[in-house]
C-alpha cells in the first residue's frame, strides 16, 4: 500500500519522513497483554518513554525526562534517556510486564533512542 506524503519544504521534510516511517514500523509493532509496547518519543530537549497495551489503549508504565528527579539530573541527554529507560523498565516491572516489543517510531535506532532500550534493559525488561 503506497503511503500519501505531503510534499514539503525544509525541517518539514524531515517530519514528514519520520512519520512515513513510523507508520511503516506500526504496521508490524503492536503492543498485547503479554507483550506490550515500549514506545520513545524524542524531542531536541526532552524523551519520554511509554509501555502501552493496544489492544485496551492503556499506558501502563511511563517516564520521562520532564518530571522532576530527572530534570535536576545533571549529565548528557543520552545519560538521561539510560534513566528513562531504566525508570519505565523499572515501573513495567513493578506493572508485572517482563517483555516488550520496542518502538522506535520512525526514529534511528542509535544515540538516545538507543540509550533508553539499554536502560530498560539494565531494569529487567526483555525485547
Amino acid at each position: 500500500m503506497p503511503y500519501s506524503v505531503k510534499i514539503a519544504k525544509g525541517d518539514a521534510k524531515k517530519a514528514v519522513a519520520r512519520k512515513r516511517r513510523h507508520i511503516r514500523v506500526r504496521k508490524r509493532v503492536n503492543g498485547t497483554a503479554e507483550r506490550p509496547r515500549l514506545v520513545v518519543t524524542r524531542s531536541n530537549r526532552h524523551i519520554v518513554a511509554q509501555v502501552v497495551n493496544d489492544k485496551l489503549g492503556h499506558t501502563l508504565a511511563s517516564a520521562s525526562t520532564l518530571e522532576a528527579g530527572l530534570r535536576s539530573a545533571d549529565g548528557t541527554k543520552t545519560d538521561l534517556s539510560r534513566q528513562v529507560g531504566k525508570l519505565v523498565g523499572e515501573r513495567a516491572k513493578a506493572a508485572g510486564v517482563d517483555t516488550v516489543v520496542f518502538d522506535r517510531a520512525g526514529y534511528k535506532y542509535h544515540g538516545r533512542v538507543a540509550a533508553v532500550a539499554e536502560g530498560a534493559r539494565e531494569a529487567g525488561l526483555e525485547f
